[in-house]
């Protein structure tokens, strides 16, 4: 299992945050077995570890009239893939930057206010990017699954 480092009770919490982070610690506790200021300490306790790293909105860009959403892969000579990654990564158009194996070498999120921001994004900066090899674009179309975070 991902989460054998942790006991049984850091288990359930993180379970509960990640099906909502908006559940008070009343509510953990109550549901775990423990008091409000016991979840508050061990929730604390996995934030400072880094295990928790953020809370945040989760925005369906296809709920959005007009929002494009993309997949990029692009393979890089091997010396200027962490410049092409800081490169998009100043891009406020991608929101997501992998390094993975197999042919591509980086694989990129990106979601566009519609057709002319997407253009944009390609035209002038994944066209322009140091040391491409070869780049392929996947519009998405719908999401059908998507987990956030580790899967428990």
């Amino acid at each position: 299992m991902f989460l054998d480092a942790l006991d049984q009770l850091d288990q359930q919490i993180l379970s509960l945050l990640i099906k909502n982070a908006r559940m008070s610690y009343s509510e953990i506790g109550q549901q775990v077995g423990l008091s409000r200021v016991a979840v508050k300490m061990r929730v604390q306790a996995l934030e400072n570890k880094g295990i928790i790293e953020e809370y945040t909105t989760i925005i369906n860009p296809q709920k959005i009239s007009g929002a494009i959403s993309c997949y990029f892969e692009i393979e890089t000579v091997p010396d200027q893939l962490m410049a092409v990654a800081r490169i998009l990564s100043d891009d406020p158009t991608i929101t997501q930057i992998y390094r993975v194996t197999g042919k591509s070498k980086l694989h990129v999120h990106a979601v566009a206010s519609g057709n002319e921001e997407m253009e944009k994004l390609i035209y002038e900066t994944i066209d322009h990017l140091p040391g491409v090899v070869e780049c392929s674009c996947n519009m998405i179309f719908s999401r059908i699954k998507d987990i956030k975070g580790l899967r428990l």
